[in-house]
């Protein structure tokens, strides 16, 4: 199947816990909420209850993280130490072990928290999966000496990417402030709302968490001048934004995604509207 043969989904990608490494799927399932099923279901917190996560610290970067199939079990370790160092936990009973690990390794208290309903989002109401393509990442890359697809990947660390298409392609996948873009992932309908506002996460190292000089200045200065004809500037209020932000109505929880699936855009809806009054002026 030839990359530029039509608009598919060619990888999918979780992050069990947030800001830590990802996993990568052949099929997920949409959980309640509308996000992938084990996506951000568990978090970081302090003893303040607020987030140990990769906006707070550069820390959370140098934790290498990997998971079994079934994601019931996680083994960690420090970046730069042995593999004989690293710890395997299970994520139902383990969880002291886990806070004495975390807790070491930050240097204050740090427990691990879970929530099964939809995880711990970063926007709670624009809470489906994030999209980007293959060739958005590649492009990107290449304006950032010494970076490749896969480092802009696991920086920007988007969960559903589409292939078959041109970089930026994506930017089709939303509307003005009051509308979005309704399109189908095999069986599963989703709205698209908003090209996504990056945050610092993106300017560091995903293992090291050095920061990239002028990272954001280059971005986006190249973002501006190579944002397609059909985006809508209207929606950048500044540039340092990619991928697309979506919503999945109710009806399509428990639905399944998987890669392979063809991508069809269906139009322009209203953002909270039913799926069938998706208008045929689809962008671009």
């Amino acid at each position: 199947m030839s990359d530029t043969s039509f608009p598919h989904l060619t990888r999918i990608a979780v992050h069990p816990i947030k800001s830590l490494e990802p996993v990568t799927l052949q099929t997920a399932e949409i959980g309640e909420n509308g996000g992938l099923q084990h996506d951000r279901e568990y978090a970081m917190f302090d003893d303040d209850e607020k987030y140990v996560n990769g906006k707070r610290t550069a820390d959370v970067h140098r934790i290498r993280a990997s998971f079994d199939d079934a994601i019931q079990h996680v083994t960690l370790r420090q970046e730069g130490k042995s593999e004989e160092s690293a710890r395997r936990f299970n994520l139902s009973d383990d969880w002291a072990e886990l806070a004495d690990w975390l807790t070491e390794y930050f240097g204050y208290p740090v427990h691990l928290k879970r929530e099964s309903k939809g995880g711990f989002p970063d926007d709670t109401v624009l809470s489906g999966p994030t999209v980007i393509s293959t060739a958005t990442l590649r492009e990107v890359a290449s304006w950032f000496d010494g970076l490749d697809e896969h480092q802009m990947r696991l920086r920007l660390r988007a969960n559903l990417e589409i292939g078959g298409v041109p970089p930026f392609w994506e930017d089709r996948l939303y509307s003005d402030h009051d509308h979005g873009v309704a399109f189908r992932i095999g069986d599963v309908t989703f709205r698209g709302a908003n090209p996504c506002q990056r945050c610092i996460v993106p300017v560091r190292d995903p293992h090291t968490g050095e920061e990239y000089s002028e990272f954001q200045r280059l971005f986006i200065e190249n973002r501006e001048r190579t944002l397609p004809e059909w985006a809508d500037r209207a929606r950048f209020d500044h540039y340092f934004r990619l991928m697309v932000n979506t919503k999945v109505p109710e009806s399509e929880w428990k639905s399944e995604v998987a890669v392979g699936d063809e991508l069809e855009i269906l139009g322009k809806v209203p953002l909270d509207g039913p799926v069938d009054e998706a208008r045929s002026d689809r962008p671009g």
